[in-house]
């Protein structure tokens, strides 16, 4: 690929677990970061320094556009390291932005609420996963009990805090990725995500602490119904993959939140 930046001919290297979307990028001894069709929101988010830098990006003859960044040296996190401060603090950091905010809303960044997310995940789901007793559930409680958070109060999602989208650079630096299902929503979506998969139940209180987490009249309300939610997700992903002590988890811990709703 020919960068009319700086003339170089790259040489494209498909990444490994990735859908086709990213490459790395070689010229002589140079690498940078390449994905193709990213959100337009990259820029922003490689401005505040939460995503690596960018370098440039271009449009080539297919209309397909190839956003170019600094390659970084590092690793990805491992699931104890998802609990560090430096994960909260990052968080923080997006979520609390009002220039990340300004700079979503310009580029036609959608509002999520809680229906919304419900209807998606069913929309894309199987039937035959819907009907399982406990699934059903499940989806009734969450039907009855969506909240809506005025549109004031909604901040920038991520939309997949996946410890793999999390890489910690050779220089200690912490970088959060792959921004293309960013929208804005209520802050809980991606704190829960978190707690569900990686924060155990008896640290979530310090870490909403740490965070520094407003808590309004129906923030308990809030947290549980997003906490449900994303065990939900999870439960379908156990359940597709047959992981069954996973999947049993999910609608055990499910039945505690759901009891506690009602």
């Amino acid at each position: 690929m020919n960068d009319q930046w700086t003339g170089r001919d790259w040489v494209l290297h498909p990444l490994d677990g990735a859908t086709g979307q990213a490459f790395m990028g070689t010229y002589n001894e140079e690498k940078i970061f390449l994905k193709r069709n990213s959100s337009p929101f990259l820029a922003a988010v490689a401005m505040e320094g939460i995503t690596p830098r960018l370098i440039w990006t271009q449009r080539i003859a297919n209309g397909d556009v190839y956003s170019a960044q600094e390659w970084m040296n590092g690793r990805i996190l491992s699931r104890e390291e998802m609990r560090l401060p430096m994960v909260t603090e990052l968080i923080h950091r997006y979520q609390n932005s009002s220039y990340l905010r300004r700079m979503l809303e310009k580029v036609d960044g959608e509002e999520w609420q809680a229906e919304r997310f419900l209807d998606d995940f069913l929309a894309h789901t199987s039937e035959a996963f819907c009907e399982i007793r406990p699934i059903k559930a499940m989806i009734r409680v969450l039907r009855a009990t969506a909240p809506v958070l005025p549109h004031e109060m909604l901040t920038v999602c991520h939309g997949d805090l996946n410890r793999r989208n999390f890489l910690l650079g050779d220089n200690e630096r912490l970088y959060l990725v792959d921004w293309e299902m960013v929208k804005l929503a209520d802050p809980l979506y991606d704190i829960c995500q978190l707690f569900v998969e990686y924060i155990p139940d008896d640290e979530r209180r310090e870490w909403l602490a740490n965070y520094g987490m407003t808590k309004g009249d129906d923030f308990t309300k809030r947290l549980r119904w997003y906490v449900l939610f994303h065990l939900l997700r999870v439960a379908e992903d156990a359940y597709q993959r047959r992981e069954h002590y996973m999947y049993n988890h999910c609608i055990y811990m499910a039945q505690q939140v759901m009891h506690a709703m009602v």
